[in-house]
């Protein structure tokens, strides 16, 4: 689970350490290729965790939709083969990080409808963040669903492919929203929750690895390549 990648906000700026340095995420994603891994998106992901393909693959993901992840991380993950998600925010396209100015947070430029066009032509993948970015639990079934349905439908229209994956913005979910989430038609959704996906989970409450400006490369293998996540527990 990545955010943002480029420089990072000054120093003392709250989740500054969510902005991971071009460097290292080159770093991290050349490690995976030289030790045999594919990065995939997360409908690439799907036939892995349901048993239909094997190999050594991992889940690339990126939330909200950042201009600087089309610059930075976008070349990177074509040189190199590697496919991923990226999660959207569809009332903000153009826009920035709202949900965010109000903790502190410095504003960071959102993808335009043509630049999701851009990444989705590089063979990446278009996921929804819901229209703008709400507390899920806090809505009632029908604007949850609203949130859910409607995204789809605006990524959709600008992409003309389905959109199958979402993401629980704050990672705010439980088994009703998870239920709205395949009501509303998508294949699949990732959670903020700390762990390496299984076969035997939720497709629709799957785990995550966080990737922070702090992680240097050793701790980054062994958050995805061994049972380090696991064993911490919690959320992450």
């Amino acid at each position: 689970m990545y955010h943002q990648v480029g420089v990072p906000a000054p120093k003392g700026t709250p989740f500054r350490g969510l902005t991971v340095a071009v460097k290292d995420f080159q770093r991290q994603m050349t490690w995976l290729s030289r030790l045999g891994y594919k990065g995939v998106s997360m409908a690439d992901l799907m036939p892995y965790l349901s048993g239909e393909k094997r190999g050594k693959v991992v889940g690339i993901t990126f939330d909200d939709g950042y201009c600087n992840v089309l610059e930075h991380a976008a070349p990177i993950l074509n040189r190199l083969g590697f496919t991923s998600t990226n999660y959207f925010v569809a009332d903000q396209l153009g826009g920035s990080n709202v949900w965010d100015h109000g903790i502190g947070v410095p504003p960071s430029p959102l993808m335009t409808a043509d630049q999701i066009r851009k990444w989705a032509a590089a063979g990446q993948e278009v996921g929804s963040h819901t229209l703008d970015h709400p507390h899920l639990p806090l809505l009632g079934d029908e604007q949850a669903l609203h949130q859910m349905r409607q995204s789809k439908a605006v990524l959709e229209s600008i992409v003309d492919r389905e959109v199958s994956a979402f993401c629980y913005p704050y990672g705010d979910e439980s088994m009703r929203l998870r239920q709205l989430a395949r009501e509303a038609g998508y294949a699949n959704a990732t959670t903020t929750a700390r762990g390496l996906a299984k076969p035997t989970d939720d497709v629709f409450g799957l785990p995550r690895v966080t990737v922070a400006r702090s992680t240097h490369i050793v701790r980054f293998l062994q958050k995805c390549l061994t049972r380090l996540e696991e064993r911490k527990g919690g959320r992450g």
